[in-house]
């Protein structure tokens, strides 16, 4: 490796390792200072008490500040558990709501082979580790009373109700249905002899929480979101936090809850990464309000008095204050859904409600899906990824290879003519090099001498960068695809436990830093393919060589990424350096004392 390799190297080495460690740092200031045993459950931003020297549980006299949800202490947790082939559902008479969802298909976490502590033997739980219930009615005092519900099983469902001392009566029931849907009747029933003044309310539609304590993605893929009948709209846990900044650098104004909607939520959901909690009200609710909760530490873990605890964002749909007359009932039916962002499931619910529930997929927000290119394409490569899947019953490791295989296949005609365009470039160096000498003076003569040279002989400087233009919303569909694919969520492919996330295989010691095999053969790969590249005539040598360790850069940016994305990129590019030497053994010899590189392309046959 020459000097200018040996520089380029060494830097994006450091840059590396300094952008993995602005990430720790951001990732444990982002939570806010742990909170005592009676603040765990507040959705108010303020500054923390101290906390005692022993782990904080979620007591019964849990509270949400803005919200006003308590329980009496003295009346016992009554719950009822019903369980399907798929899922647990236990309900709760503390808020009269749905506690937690168990999915019983999914695994809590997934194990990852450098870890010394193997992975939890529980299972992905949605709604956990809080103190509100699903379908929990907030508001003032007059709305909750002592917080208990009666519960009483129903069929294929539960029966909560609970009545006030001023006349009202809440009553809600829910039934469990196919597809992960949970179908909710709420009855707000006057039976007073006079009018009843309804306060402002909340309705919980859950709240979103890591998986585990790993899950540093729930920082960006986790949040809150919303459908207004035209575009989803989304905040994620950095809205709210108060060491945020902008690309970290740059401070930015935290937010002490998220509010949106003009009676236009047509559904809103509490999502992390690859499971969401979707509440979609028959009629559309008044606005979504969201705030961020503080959450139990994870029970796998050796919490020490000062440490942050984890934070989760609760979500709710409001509805105005209003008035029931006497012996009116308002009623109110909200289809729940409580499961994985498996796009097929969603896409069917979507269909079945005319609601694109699908779209909690997240697949169009973010700095990846650039107005909706990645979107269109995500879609586009999870279906055929479960397409290929269904009909060679690989694995999705494998599958992946296989779309990229096809797509580089594609795109074999416009990479080979590329090819052989850079190489005619290539050939037309001294040319080039004999204009830039006679023309020095006057770059628009030279520029114009230039294109003439490039159109006598049929190339074009743009040939190289077609092919990448026309694959980069492809490459931008697959970012977006394998971010938010459950299906990769546990994949193994050779030594990689876990395609979702980095394939990590020791933690480099003294360092304390991640060695992650895929990104660094990508990397290797792809200096290899800049290597077989020919240079754009005239450039400067120093210039080349530097552009030949460009993609060092990618190892920056991919190196913490899922190794889906470092799979695909791997495979992708170890397909176009074949394409390559591909191309050039199938290139025709030219006649003796021609330069072969110059021999024009034959003319087609009228």
């Amino acid at each position: 490796m020459d000097r200018t390799g040996i520089t380029v190297v060494s830097l994006c080495v450091i840059l590396l390792i300094a952008w993995f460690a602005m990430e720790q740092k951001y990732a444990s200031q982002i939570v806010r200072p742990a909170m005592d045993t009676n603040t765990l459950a507040t959705s108010q931003i303020q500054t923390a008490p101290t906390v005692s020297n022993t782990a904080p549980t979620v007591t019964a006299t849990g509270s949400t500040a803005n919200s006003g949800f308590h329980f009496d202490t003295n009346a016992p947790e009554q719950t009822i558990v019903l369980t399907n082939a798929h899922e647990r559902y236990t309900f709760t008479s503390r808020g009269g709501g749905l506690k937690s969802v168990e999915l019983l298909d999914y695994p809590e976490t997934v194990s990852a082979r450098w870890k010394e502590k193997s992975a939890s033997a529980g299972v992905a739980t949605l709604n956990a580790r809080t103190a509100v219930p699903i379908m929990a009615i907030l508001g003032e005092s007059s709305l909750i009373g002592d917080g208990n519900f009666t519960l009483i099983k129903i069929g294929d469902g539960v029966h909560a109700e609970k009545f006030f001392p001023n006349g009202l009566r809440i009553v809600k029931e829910f039934h469990i249905g196919a597809d992960n849907l949970v179908n909710v009747t709420v009855r707000l029933e006057n039976t007073s002899n006079q009018s009843l003044p309804l306060p402002t309310q909340e309705w919980v539609v859950g709240t979103a929480t890591p998986m585990d304590p790993d899950d540093y993605n729930f920082l960006m893929y986790g949040g809150t979101m919303w459908f207004d009948g035209a575009r989803e709209q989304q905040a994620n846990l950095s809205y709210f936090s108060t060491n945020t900044t902008f690309l970290f650098f740059f401070p930015r104004t935290p937010k002490s809850e998220y509010r949106e909607g003009t009676g236009n939520v047509v559904w809103a959901a509490a999502y992390n990464q690859f499971f969401a909690l979707l509440a979609m009200p028959k009629t559309p609710a008044a606005q979504i309000i969201a705030r961020p909760v503080y959450l139990p530490p994870f029970t796998n873990v050796d919490w020490m008095p000062g440490m942050p605890l984890p934070e989760g964002i609760q979500t709710a749909l409001v509805y105005p204050a209003q008035t029931l007359g006497t012996n009116q009932v308002l009623e109110r039916q909200i289809v729940l859904y409580a499961g994985p962002k498996e796009y097929r499931t969603l896409a069917r619910i979507g269909a079945q409600f005319q609601n694109h529930a699908d779209l909690a997929m997240n697949f169009g927000t973010g700095y990846m899906s650039f107005w909706g290119i990645g979107t269109f394409f995500a879609k586009a490569l999870l279906v055929c990824m479960y397409w290929l899947h269904d009909v060679t019953r690989l694995g999705y490791g494998w599958v992946v290879v296989l779309i990229t295989i096809i797509l580089r296949g594609m795109f074999w005609p416009l990479t080979a003519a590329s090819t052989r365009s850079m190489k005619r470039m290539q050939a037309l160096g001294p040319e080039v090099k004999a204009l830039q000498a006679k023309y020095k003076d006057d770059m628009q003569k030279f520029t114009q001498k230039q294109w003439e040279l490039y159109r006598k002989h049929k190339v074009s400087p743009m040939s190289g960068c077609l092919p990448m233009m026309i694959q980069m919303p492809v490459f931008f569909g697959f970012f977006t695809m394998l971010r938010s694919a459950i299906e990769l969520r546990g994949a193994h492919f050779l030594w990689v436990a876990d395609l979702s996330k980095p394939d990590t295989l020791f933690m480099i010691p003294g360092l304390n830093f991640p060695f992650n095999l895929l990104p660094l053969l990508m990397v290797g790969v792809m200096v290899w393919q800049a290597h077989l590249q020919p240079p754009s005539p005239g450039m400067d040598p120093a210039q080349a060589k530097m552009m030949r360790y460009l993609p060092l850069i990618f190892l920056v940016f991919l190196y913490n990424y899922s190794s889906g994305m470092a799979l695909y990129m791997t495979m992708s590019t170890l397909m176009s350096v074949l394409q390559t030497k591909v191309t050039r053994m199938n290139q025709a010899p030219a006649p003796a004392g021609t330069n072969p590189a110059l021999t024009p392309p034959p003319k087609r046959k009228k």
